[in-house]
C-alpha cells in the first residue's frame, strides 16, 4: 500500500510539474502575442506593413516562386539576378526572402569574397563567369562585377582608368550574356542616408547582426556622396535596353522584399507545370521489428 501511495504521489508530482510547465508556456505565448500586437499596431501607425500582412503576402509570392522554379527547370531557362545597393539597403534580407522556400540546387546565391592575388591578375570579369547559370538554374549575385563601379572605385581598390574601362566594357559583356540566352535582371536597392544610419547603428549592439558591420562598411559610411557619384555614372553607362537597372526603394524592408519578388515574377513569363497528384504510399508492416532499448543521448528539452 505504501508503495502504491508513493507511486501515486510520484504521478501527482509529475502531473503538477507538467501543469506548471504548460502554464509557463501559455504565459510566454500570451506575452509574445501581446508584444506582437503592440508591434503590429506600431507598424500600422508608421504606415508600414505588419508582420501578419507581410507574411500573408509573402506566402502567396512563395507559391508563385515555386511555380517559377518548376518552369525554369521544365524549359531549361538560365536566369541571372544581380543585387546591388548601398550598405544596409537590405540586399541580404531580400535575397533570403526570395530563396527561403525554393531549392538551393536551382536558386544559387553567389557572394564572392575579396579576390585572391591570382584573381587580381585575371581579366576582371573572369572570376564571375564560372558562376553564370546553366540550363534550369537561377543564379543570384549578392553584389557582383559591379563592385568595380562602386566599392572598388570609391575605396581606391582600382584606378579610375580601370573603372572607366569596366563601365565601357560591361554593357558588351552583358549583351553577350543576353544573346547566349541568359535572362539578366539587375536590381539596385536605394536607401536614404538617415535610414542607412539607423540600420548600421542597430548592428553595433545586436549580437545577431554585428557580423554584418565590417571595417569596410565603417570606411564606406563616410563617403555617401562619393558613392552617389559612382552610382550615377554607373547607371549612365550600364542602364541599357538589353540589361536595364531596376531601382527599388528600401526604406521599408518588408515592402521592398514583396515589391522585388512581385517584379521578378513579372519579368520572367512562366506557367504552372502540370504535376501528378501526390499520394503517400502505404507504409510497410513491422514484421516483428521492435524499437531497441538503446540509451540514446537525447537533446535536453529546455523549451
Amino acid at each position: 500500500m505504501a508503495k502504491d501511495r508513493k507511486a501515486k504521489g510520484g504521478d501527482s508530482g509529475a502531473r503538477s510539474a507538467k501543469a506548471a510547465k504548460a502554464s509557463k508556456v501559455a504565459k510566454v505565448a500570451r506575452t509574445m502575442k501581446g508584444a506582437k500586437a503592440v508591434k503590429d499596431a506600431k507598424a500600422k501607425d508608421d504606415g508600414k506593413l505588419s508582420d501578419k500582412q507581410y507574411l500573408k503576402e509573402l506566402k502567396k509570392l512563395h507559391v508563385e516562386l515555386v511555380k517559377l522554379q518548376e518552369w525554369v527547370i521544365h524549359k531549361g531557362l538560365k536566369v541571372c539576378i544581380v543585387f546591388e545597393g548601398r550598405d544596409g539597403a537590405g540586399k541580404g534580407g531580400t535575397i533570403k526572402a526570395i530563396t527561403e522556400r525554393v531549392s538551393p540546387r536551382v536558386f544559387r546565391v553567389v557572394a564572392l569574397p575579396a579576390p585572391t592575388e591570382r584573381e587580381k591578375s585575371q581579366m576582371y570579369l573572369q572570376r564571375y563567369v564560372p558562376h553564370f547559370p546553366a540550363a534550369g538554374e537561377v543564379v543570384i549575385f549578392d553584389r557582383s562585377w559591379y563592385n568595380r563601379a562602386g566599392v572598388e572605385r570609391v575605396m581606391g581598390f582600382c584606378t579610375d582608368e580601370q573603372a572607366q574601362g569596366f563601365l565601357k566594357g560591361a554593357p558588351m559583356i552583358e549583351r553577350a550574356m543576353v544573346d547566349s540566352g541568359i535572362v539578366l535582371i539587375k536590381y539596385w536597392l536605394e536607401v536614404s542616408s538617415d535610414e542607412q544610419t539607423r540600420r548600421l547603428k542597430a548592428r553595433i549592439d545586436d549580437g545577431r547582426k554585428v557580423w554584418k558591420l565590417s571595417p569596410m562598411d565603417l570606411k564606406s559610411y563616410s563617403r555617401w556622396y562619393d558613392y552617389s557619384r559612382a552610382r550615377d555614372e554607373m547607371f549612365a553607362a550600364t542602364d541599357t535596353p538589353w540589361a536595364p537597372w531596376y531601382v527599388a526603394k528600401s526604406e521599408d524592408k518588408k515592402r521592398v522584399r514583396l515589391n522585388i519578388i512581385s517584379h521578378l515574377l513579372g519579368r520572367i513569363p512562366y506557367k504552372e507545370v502540370p504535376r501528378e497528384k501526390v499520394k503517400l504510399p502505404d507504409r510497410q508492416k513491422a514484421h516483428g521489428y521492435v524499437d531497441p532499448d538503446y540509451p540514446y543521448k537525447y537533446v535536453a528539452e529546455k523549451f
